[in-house]
């Protein structure tokens, strides 16, 4: 299931954000800083503003996609030796690619809920389309 902009979601299960007492860089918070826990239960109906598809490619899978791309491409003009070395090399990396492959896309959404909360960055995973 992609999720699209304008499309109607609830979530699949309870969802709990909480604010830690400290400061983004770490320290302790000062005294009286708000802090404190909200929950969001299952079902809770919004609309997504916005989805984000990340392709995330790790370095073994650009160098398969590149040694790959240049095995295609010259693999039958090269000396019998480097092309033999060229199909090691993409052998190596390809359950990473089938990896990569099977993952596919992190997509993340911005929803605004019926209730005026809205969630930003999250996985379209925590989500149920209407």
């Amino acid at each position: 299931m992609t999720l699209t902009e304008g499309r109607r979601v609830r979530l699949a299960a309870d969802l709990r954000l909480i604010d830690s007492l400290a400061e983004p860089d770490g320290s302790p918070a000062p005294q009286g800083a708000p802090a404190g826990s909200l929950s969001l239960a299952a079902g809770t109906e919004g609309t997504v503003e916005r989805a984000v598809e990340d392709r995330h490619e790790s370095e073994g899978v650009r160098e398969y996609q590149r040694l790959a791309s240049l095995l295609d491409s010259f693999g039958r003009d090269m000396p019998a030796e480097s092309k033999k070395r060229l199909e090691e090399q993409v052998a190596a990396l390809e359950p990473e690619w089938i990896a990569h492959q099977e993952r596919g896309p992190l997509v993340t959404v911005r929803v605004r809920f019926d209730n005026g909360f809205v969630l930003d960055g999250v996985r379209a995973g925590l989500f149920l389309a209407d």
